[in-house]
């Protein structure tokens, strides 16, 4: 999720629009100089929702001799469109933040080129899901239901634990969701009623949420930043698709007093596994500037730089995690998972299906 005031991976999708003036130049006045041999610039592109510590970054670039700019273009749905757009002539040397959801899409269409990073040997070989190496695992996160404590206190209203509860008269008008078709937190959200209630079931499901008055907005940052009630925006929905590590950043980012618990909590029966990956781009103008980046991103400084900057899970199973990520995030023991070849196979069809389920 994202991750600066609270935005997360995700989306936006307001259109593929990627201008120019989205880039953030993160180095001085030299871009462009040529080094010895080759450029000295190295592009990033990815969603709204990345972030970094402005010291890790000042050290990889001291270290590398390289200058980052980061390109962000969006909810990671537009990102990877955009990206297949472009394939072959990329905006940038490596993308970050395709997710599982997604990832499929963008490898069939050649959208990336193999490398395997230093390093990758630590990651755990149940999260690279591509054995050609086009794409590296960098984080992971779990796609879950939040819900406004407060909100459920003052109404004496239990919050939702399921999928199933929330399609309950108890929640109506009381759930704002992404947009599958847009929106990357929206679409794992979907893929977790596929997997709950099977592909014969889940847009019956769907139907009885829309009958619940389900809100559906086009990304992110528009449901948790605007619409949810446990944001402090003044949004008047006190149940959100997010992400488990959402009540940690709402803590980090209330201020500097740390309550007994997290303002907002997670419903752990509504949760899906979502793995995150960057891959050097087909056509990179910098691809030994990209390959470098990619080790960066599974170094243990920036793994260990991700719980408080962006609120996912490093996939480097020993780097260690900050209080404020393990005491106010939910644990999900058994949370919805789908195979990538499943995902691939389903997952237009679907989209269409809760398209016609739901936004009619």
């Amino acid at each position: 999720m994202k991750r600066t005031a609270m935005s997360r991976p995700a989306l936006g999708a307001a259109g593929l629009v990627l201008g120019l003036g989205l880039v953030t130049a993160c180095g001085g006045d030299d871009a462009g100089e040529q080094g010895d041999g080759g450029s000295k610039d190295v592009t990033l592109v990815t969603h709204d929702s990345f972030a970094i510590s402005d010291d890790v970054l000042a050290e990889f670039e001291r270290q590398s001799g390289y200058t980052v700019h980061i390109v962000r273009g969006g909810d990671a749905g537009v990102v990877v469109n955009q990206a297949v757009l472009s394939q072959g002539a990329p905006q940038g040397d490596v993308l970050f933040g395709i997710d599982n959801t997604l990832l499929s899409r963008a490898l069939d269409e050649d959208v990336f080129t193999p490398y395997e990073p230093a390093g990758i040997d630590a990651v755990p070989a149940d999260l690279r899901l591509d054995d050609e190496n086009r794409v590296t695992p960098v984080d992971t996160g779990d796609i879950c239901v939040n819900y406004d404590r407060a909100w459920f206190a003052d109404h004496g209203v239990e919050p939702p634990a399921t999928l199933e509860d929330l399609a309950d008269p108890a929640y109506r008008d009381l759930l704002v969701v992404e947009n599958a078709a847009t929106s990357s937190p929206g679409l794992g959200f979907v893929l977790a009623t596929v997997a709950a209630f099977g592909e014969d079931g889940f847009a019956d499901y769907w139907e009885r949420l829309a009958d619940n008055g389900v809100e559906v907005v086009d990304g992110w940052e528009q449901a948790y930043n605007e619409r949810f009630s446990g944001a402090g925006q003044g949004g008047d929905r006190p149940l959100v698709v997010s992400y488990a590590s959402s009540p940690p950043a709402g803590v980090v980012y209330g201020g500097d007093e740390r309550p007994d618990e997290a303002p907002t909590g997670v419903a752990t029966g509504t949760c899906f596994r979502q793995i995150e990956f960057a891959g050097l781009l087909d056509g990179a103008e910098n691809p030994e500037g990209g390959r470098a980046l990619l080790d960066f991103l599974i170094g243990r400084e920036f793994q260990e730089d991700m719980p408080l900057t962006m609120f996912v899970r490093p996939v480097l199973p020993d780097a260690a995690l900050p209080e404020e990520f393990t005491r106010y995030g939910a644990v999900v023991d058994d949370p919805y998972s789908m195979a990538p070849e499943e995902i691939a196979e389903g997952r237009d069809g679907w989209i269409d299906t809760w398209t016609s389920a739901v936004l009619g």
